[in-house]
């Protein structure tokens, strides 16, 4: 298991800045994103086209020892908008070649919310079964929307040597390990899962037990926390529509790991990873309103390093 980072809390500033920024935290893996709703400015899809600035880029990450776990364009390709839908599924298709010329082998997406009908402006998700409208807007969003997308860019990724991994969210029609399980089996085994245990938590999903199910589905990790707020949810519940900067007032608050839950769940988590095959990155995403990015940033890399590191020495002694 390794360190990583997702460089979208470093927008602004160069890649060599990031570089040397991560470099002293022991982070030698970085996740890029390449537009919708993460802004990137160090990968631009308009390179891919432009092979001497992909050698160059590509060039200059390898100098310095870093790495590429994923490729990011988080959005909304299902959106009634069409101009959004198109936009947003344009970049994931282009993202999806990016990887292929770069030889990175995992996109990130989510998986996107249709409206009630095709004649709709905004999309629609609601996590209750009544009113009766609402299943059959459900149903009517898998059959029609849903699975006939994901079906078709599932084999445009399988076919350029690329897995997508969808981040499970509240918002979206893959948000728990059984709607992601779903998806998979409708759509094949290029699609599987980016898994953030910050969405977990507020659900009320134990992350550890959703690995277990979603076993090798979990394509890629991101280390990000949740605390959860009694004084506020055990009054309202967790969904909460208050803006993240309202921090004294909401249900939960995205934390750096180690500040919603402590070192025992984070062992726990990178062993449970391990049962189920996966040894490879915890990208960092740093979206804790009450640090700065500085702080932490190096808070969660030092806490996940010396997680990562007791692991390595239990696995040599066990070997």
């Amino acid at each position: 298991m390794k360190v990583g980072l997702f460089t979208a809390l470093f927008a602004k500033l160069s890649l060599d800045d990031v570089i040397r920024k991560i470099k002293p935290l022991g982070i030698r893996t970085v996740e890029l994103g390449t537009g919708n709703y993460p802004g990137d400015p160090h990968l631009k899809l308009d390179w891919l086209n432009q092979s001497a600035k992909l050698k160059e880029f590509r060039q200059q990450l390898d100098d310095q020892g870093i790495g590429i776990s994923a490729l990011s364009c988080h959005g909304n390709p299902l959106h009634p908008n069409k101009k959004i839908a198109e936009l947003h599924a344009e970049t994931n298709r282009r993202t999806i070649l990016m990887a292929e010329k770069l030889a990175v082998t995992r996109v990130i997406d989510f998986s996107g919310c249709p409206g009630d009908s095709d004649n709709s402006k905004w999309p629609n998700w609601s996590p209750t079964p009544w009113p009766p409208d609402y299943l059959e807007i459900l149903k009517w969003q898998w059959e029609k929307k849903v699975i006939p997308y994901w079906k078709k860019r599932a084999k445009f990724a399988e076919d350029h040597g690329v897995r997508i991994a969808i981040e499970m969210h509240p918002g979206f029609t893959v948000y728990n390990p059984e709607t992601m399980l779903r998806l998979r089996a409708e759509t094949g085994a290029a699609i599987g899962c980016n898994f953030d245990p910050s969405h977990m938590f507020w659900q009320g999903i134990d992350p550890c037990a959703a690995i277990r199910r979603l076993g090798e589905a979990v394509f890629h990790v991101h280390a990000k926390d949740t605390r959860l707020y009694d004084v506020n949810y055990k009054v309202n519940g967790v969904l909460d529509t208050k803006p993240y900067s309202d921090e004294k007032n909401r249900a939960f608050l995205f934390r750096t790991v180690g500040y919603g839950h402590d070192a025992n769940f984070w062992t726990d988590f990178v062993s449970t990873l391990q049962m189920i095959g996966y040894d490879d990155v915890l990208s960092i995403e740093h979206e804790d309103s009450l640090m700065s990015v500085e702080e932490g940033l190096t808070k969660a890399a030092n806490f996940l390093n010396q997680i990562v590191i007791k692991e390595r020495l239990k696995e040599m002694w066990w070997a």
